[in-house]
């Protein structure tokens, strides 16, 4: 699992959470995500945990709900910039669940998925934003398929299921580091 495309600078945490993506396959989706554990709170090894299928369902009550879950994202950017990747980018990771994009359903077999630690109130750091912007580019030049156009919110892949990256994510700010 340690083999296939992890970038550079980023640390590394190897999720069981995934697998091959159908065959003849193209990535040409970026989906941003948000996450914080327990709700509303930062830091702590939470959401690591959690990717890797170690969460302690007794650390939290809200726990208890999620510990079975088997998800994942390919990276975690978190409040200071600081960023994991669990899943090579040519994996499918586990993050987008029932989700439809441009008429095409199960969006983790064509995406990438990013988590940004945060919660759909909370403005988002400067950290984040230069960091999802440097991912971003260096997710295109491996994927140039995901055009500005293919760069969504999970809300809007799975509307009535989810909200994140929430009305704090400035979508105009990250474009704008992208231009």
């Amino acid at each position: 699992m340690n083999d296939g495309i992890w970038l550079p600078g980023v640390r590394r945490l190897p999720s069981p959470n995934c697998d091959e993506r159908p065959p003849d396959s193209t990535v040409d989706l970026l989906v941003i995500h948000n996450i914080s554990l327990p709700p509303g709170e930062f830091g702590g090894p939470w959401i690591e945990d959690l990717f890797l299928n170690r969460l302690d369902p007794q650390a939290h009550p809200y726990f208890a709900e999620i510990a079975t879950l088997h998800v994942s994202a390919h990276l975690l950017i978190r409040r200071d910039g600081s960023t994991c990747q669990f899943v090579p980018l040519e994996r499918r990771a586990w993050h987008a669940g029932v989700s439809c994009f441009a008429g095409r359903e199960c969006c983790n077999d064509f995406s990438i998925g990013i988590e940004l630690e945060g919660t759909d109130e909370l403005p988002y750091t400067d950290a984040q934003y230069e960091r999802l912007a440097t991912l971003t580019q260096q997710i295109r030049a491996y994927y140039p398929a995901i055009t500005p156009e293919r760069i969504t919110g999970h809300a809007d892949i799975a509307p009535g299921r989810k909200t994140d990256p929430g009305p704090a994510f400035d979508w105009a700010r990250y474009r704008s580091l992208l231009a």
